[in-house]
This record gives C-alpha cells, structure tokens and sequence, in this order.
C-alpha cells in the first residue's frame, strides 16, 4: 500500500478514535504519555512558514525506539483561537533510537491563518495491531510557540 493512503487510513482511525474519547480540554499537555520512554522525543522549530495560498509548513526531530506497529508524527495549529486546531499533516517516522527530523504540511483556511505567532503540537503516535482495527498508542507528545513566517 502507498505510504499516503497508509498514512491518511491511520490518521483517520486515530481522528476517529479520539472523537470518541470525548473532547480535549484546552490547557498544557504533559511532556508526554504516562509510561512514556523518556529517550522518545519529538520537538517543534520555533520557526513555521505560511503561504499567500494558506499552506502550512512546521518541522522539528523526533527520536524514538522500535514499535509493533507503524509510527507517525502528527501536527496540529492553533493561532488566534486557542481552542481551535487544524491538523497539518502526518510524517512517517523511523523508529531506530536515532534523532531524525520530520516536517509536515498541510493547508489552512487562509483568513483564519497569517504570519505571526501561533501554537503547535506535535505527536509521536503508533499504530498498534490489535484485532480488526489497530489501535493509537502514544509514545510522546510536545507544544510548542511558533512563529509563521510568509513564505
């Protein structure tokens, strides 16, 4: 299977799943998942880019360690209205206890997104064969204060 098709089924059970649990409560995350491994790392530039067209651009390293199933690294924005995020994009990441780097991209509605500050999260997420469905198990998590930049 191509690895965008692979990765928009697992972001899509991960989306699904989430919804499910209920909705997020706004507020700082922890440094990561309980149980996490604190040699998994995921970390977010302070710069991102935006284009005139409303596409987003953030990057960062993660580091993590084998899995059983495939591992991602999701992001999400906010900019004005911290209770309002948009995903953007998903990277597949290489879990060998190396630090690699990640960037994702994905487009905004262009008048709710500019240059300046903004908010992101970044999530180092698996997903793990269990049964019909894998299910996401979290290896670490970050936010982090941007600024976007036109591009």
């Amino acid at each position: 299977m191509p690895v965008r098709p692979a990765l928009a089924a697992a972001l899509g059970t991960a989306a699904l799943l989430c919804a499910a649990a209920g909705p997020a409560v706004a507020g700082p995350a922890p440094a990561g998942p309980a149980g996490t491994d604190p040699a998994e790392t995921v970390t977010v530039d302070t710069t991102g880019h935006i284009t005139s067209a409303g596409t987003v651009r953030i990057s960062g390293t993660y580091r993590c360690t084998a899995g059983t199933g495939p591992v991602f690294v999701s992001s999400s924005i906010s900019q004005s209205n911290p209770q309002v995020t948009q995903g953007i994009g998903g990277s597949v990441a290489q879990c060998d206890g190396a630090e690699h780097r990640w960037e994702n991209s994905g487009q905004v509605a262009t008048r709710e997104y500019k240059a300046g500050k903004a908010h992101v999260q970044a999530t180092l997420m698996e997903l793990r064969p269990s049964g019909l469905v894998p299910l996401p198990a979290f290896h670490t998590a970050t936010e982090q204060d941007v600024v976007l930049v036109d591009e």
